[in-house]
């Protein structure tokens, strides 16, 4: 059962109103990546898609896969399953993997930290193994945690059978599906300062440095450009999801199916182009802000803060404005302990012209043990003293 607590925050900024029909339209007049198999350019905040070619077709990812690694290991570190300094020692079976690699030794061990350089800057299929076993106990165990994510995230165009992307059955995304993995990834800023690196050293104070250089070269050459993944293999041909923010628009854009890095490279380049030069956001709330509190029945807190899941715009074309945004905040009530960081416990509806345009989890702040009974013997007591 929820109530709504607050709302009616209007922001009034010019004139004119957001037509979905008029995004519609300017979508379907424009071509992008004729000769990939699949396009689609998405923007982060509100999961509005700008432009999309044969975005449903499942199609093999090589190691844009990765880009779900990465997720899981971001969300390990938000949970506090692992740490940045934590030590990855690595087994035969990762230290053999072929293709992109960091050279990693059977044995070797390494740093959550490098790890995540290894994978975001070199493609590192070696340091994706060893980052899915230490997580999934195996690749396979891995995998099956991939695809409840990708379940979780309702993706009906994959199927993850590694952690790499290396070629093997039963293994596909979408362009659809990879904006979607990108845009929760996003949500963990911290990534972009591994993804956004160009080149960098692993074991650099060893007597075995290894310089890493980043496989997106838009990293370097398109302005905002700071992540995500490249990605090759005969059958998939070349592939990128690639992210930019400008004035504070995040962008995601993906080419499934390209030819040449040369092209996808230049198709990408060409739908950010068109994505920033049309379209502006108007920023809400940034991810983990505070909106309201829940009260918690039984808990060694009586109350935890509701904080926003990710990031809330409003997305209009340049030549648009916003009139006025009406936001609903309700929370959940009789909500017992234990409560985890994380977990839902309401919703922040955004409204414009009285239309819903956005419905966005709000998420406790922190996690809220059971009392003790101890605790809650004196809470009883304290209750009959009165004021």
């Amino acid at each position: 059962m929820r109530k709504v607590v607050a709302g009616l925050v209007s922001f009034i900024l010019i004139t004119g109103m957001m037509v979905p029909n008029a995004l519609a339209a300017e979508k379907a007049e424009v071509q992008f990546a004729e000769n990939a198999s699949s396009a689609i350019i998405m923007e982060r905040d509100t999961g509005e898609v700008l432009y999309e070619k044969n975005s449903e077709e499942s199609l093999p990812p090589a190691s844009m896969t990765k880009i779900m690694t990465m997720l899981l290991i971001m969300e390990a570190i938000d949970k506090k399953q692992l740490k940045y300094e934590d030590m990855i020692r690595v087994s035969e079976n990762a230290a053999s993997m072929g293709g992109s690699q960091i050279f990693l030794e059977p044995g070797e061990e390494m740093s959550v930290q490098d790890m995540l350089k290894g994978i975001a800057v070199a493609s590192g299929n070696d340091a994706s193994v060893a980052m899915a076993e230490h997580l999934g106990g195996t690749e396979s165990g891995f995998a099956d945690m991939m695809n409840e994510k990708a379940k979780e995230l309702g993706l009906e165009k994959t199927h993850f059978s590694n952690s790499n992307g290396l070629p093997i059955e039963n293994h596909y995304t979408s362009a659809h599906d990879l904006a979607v993995i990108a845009k929760e990834l996003l949500k963990y800023e911290d990534i972009t300062k591994f993804t956004g690196i160009y080149e960098d050293y692993l074991r650099q104070d060893t007597d075995n440095p290894f310089w890493l250089v980043n496989t997106n070269k838009l990293v370097r050459f398109y302005p905002g450009v700071d992540g995500l993944k490249t990605g090759y293999t005969k059958e998939a041909k070349y592939g990128l999801t690639a992210t930019a923010e400008k004035e504070g628009m995040r962008i995601i854009a993906v080419v499934m199916g390209s030819p040449s890095p040369k092209e996808r490279n230049a198709d990408v380049t060409t739908m950010l182009d068109f994505a920033f030069s049309q379209y502006k956001t108007h920023k809400l709330h940034e991810r983990n802000e505070a909106v309201g509190e829940v009260k918690i029945s039984k808990g060694q807190q009586k109350n935890v803060k509701a904080v926003t899941g990710e990031s809330i715009s409003i997305l209009t074309k340049k030549t648009e404005s916003i009139d006025q945004v009406v936001e609903k905040i309700e929370l959940n009530e009789n909500m017992k302990a234990p409560i985890l960081k994380g977990d839902e416990i309401g919703t922040l509806i955004v409204e414009n012209g009285g239309k819903v345009v956005s419905e966005t989890p709000l998420v406790a702040e922190d996690e809220v043990l059971e009392a003790s009974w101890w605790t809650l013997f004196k809470r009883v007591l304290g209750g009959f003293g009165g004021n």
